[in-house]
């Protein structure tokens, strides 16, 4: 529900139809369908079998002779088809949701230009500008400080054309393919280069300067959304289990053939041309290498091998964040496969959990029930994302990763299962006051025998 708000707070008030704004958080409410349904299923467990144990339902269950497995045996069957549900939608639902989401942000982004830009940061989404301002304001968000603006960026040259303005004022005409931006109160600095010139004559480049009370630009931002699909589909979110493996094993063949040519290039470096077994008699040689040389090439050997190692070393520092990012791309793909898979049961589970500490606690309603549900799904949520950043970095493996929640918290529902069908709490405490009593009377009785005694 806050990921609702927050989005719907960016596009409330911009002059967007309430049919697109519907639209939009309709594909958000998708989106977080897979988060809501196991959670739901967590608080509805220990909420409806935390009331009949309240109310002692679950005792009279018991004395005709059912167990809490057999009880809930048609809600396993209920959560298995709840998951496979689960699935489906991750694969196929969550993926077409996410994609209209982002094409439907693109278009957002190309009536209303506004929102495309940020402050505080250099705003490059529309071609050949580069526009930064200190602050949005205004009932539309259409008025601005602070601004600074390079331009005509598409002809290959950086800072040549420069305007700066204390404030400015964006307007956008219905179907227009223009944003006029009217700046106040600024300055213009351009450059005027010649066709052939040298660096000294760079240095001395003549240019213009101008100030202005107001100035308007007419930009055009009809290629602001003109982005091809094949530029994002590669994005995981938007990716079906089938194209997630499908990019992971693309990727997979270039980076395994990137570490067989470094591989190559280290042993042509270091002089070895071939890996076949070397056929020169060695026999006359002695074992320990520098004892074939004297003094003079001993400090050539020596000198040999620093200067490969320094190379090797140099060229593995450079190439290693190069191989980090291959790795992690591959990491990326194969830990979201995983976590798909891993959250598609996360509805098992959670019910596991939540089944049996209904049944423990005893407690029924929105109260005590809410608190343990959404602790224990944030529980589960961190460790299923701490395990996603971990095997995307190449700590651990990308299956760990994407089932490190699911392995964590499976054996804690099996064992809450256990002490709810034997009637115990989730913690005997007499099992640890009992020996810690024990202590304390023996104390407290040698010290009565020794007073007796005296």
């Amino acid at each position: 529900m806050q990921v609702l708000w927050l989005q719907f707070d960016k596009i409330a008030g911009k002059g967007i139809g309430i049919s697109h704004i519907l639209q939009f958080l309709g594909y958000i409410a998708q989106m977080q369908v897979p988060l809501a349904l196991p959670i739901a299923i967590l608080l509805s467990s220990i909420m409806a079998l935390g009331t009949m144990s309240e109310n002692y339902e679950f005792a009279a269950i018991k004395s005709a002779g059912i167990s809490l497995q057999r009880f809930i045996r048609p809600l396993i069957l209920l959560m298995v088809l709840l998951s496979g549900l689960n699935f489906l939608f991750l694969n196929y639902a969550f993926p077409r949701a996410a994609f209209k989401f982002k094409n439907m942000l693109y278009d957002i982004k190309k009536t209303q230009p506004a929102l495309a830009l940020m402050p505080g940061t250099f705003n490059s989404e529309i071609p050949g500008y580069s526009i930064k301002f200190a602050e949005k304001y205004g009932e539309d968000e259409n008025f601005l400080k602070n601004v600074l603006i390079y331009y005509d960026l598409n002809q290959r040259q950086a800072n040549v054309k420069v305007i700066t303005a204390e404030s400015g004022e964006i307007t956008t005409e219905e179907g227009s393919r223009y944003m006029t931006l009217i700046l106040k109160n600024g300055h213009h600095y351009e450059e005027l280069p010649e066709k052939k010139r040298t660096y000294g004559d760079k240095q001395k480049m003549q240019s213009t300067k101008a100030i202005f009370d107001e100035y308007i630009i007419n930009i055009d931002v009809s290629d602001l959304s003109n982005t091809d699909t094949k530029d994002y589909t590669q994005d995981r979110e938007m990716l079906s289990l089938k194209q997630l493996s499908y990019y992971s094993d693309s990727l997979k063949i270039p980076y395994d053939e990137f570490i067989a040519t470094k591989a190559e290039s280290f042993f042509i470096r270091a002089g070895i041309n071939t890996t076949k077994k070397d056929t020169t008699d060695l026999s006359s040689f002695n074992s320990n290498i520098l004892d074939n040389f004297d003094d003079e090439g001993k400090g050539k050997v020596f000198n040999s091998a620093v200067d490969i190692i320094e190379s090797a070393l140099a060229d593995i520092k450079g190439f290693s964040s190069v191989l980090k990012n291959k790795k992690k791309m591959i990491n990326v793909y194969n830990t979201e496969y995983h976590k798909r898979l891993a959250f598609s049961i996360a509805c098992l589970v959670l019910f596991f959990i939540g089944a049996p500490l209904g049944s423990i606690i005893r407690k029924g309603g929105f109260g005590f029930p809410m608190v343990m549900a959404i602790t224990i799904f944030v529980i589960y949520f961190f460790i299923s994302t701490f395990g996603k950043k971990m095997a995307e970095s190449g700590a651990i493996t990308a299956v760990l990763g994407g089932w490190l929640a699911t392995i964590i918290l499976f054996p804690l529902g099996m064992f809450l299962m256990i002490r709810a069908t034997k009637d115990k709490g989730i913690f005997n405490l007499d099992t640890f006051i009992q020996p810690i009593t024990k202590i304390f009377k023996r104390i407290f009785n040698s010290k009565e025998k020794k007073a007796i005694s005296k």
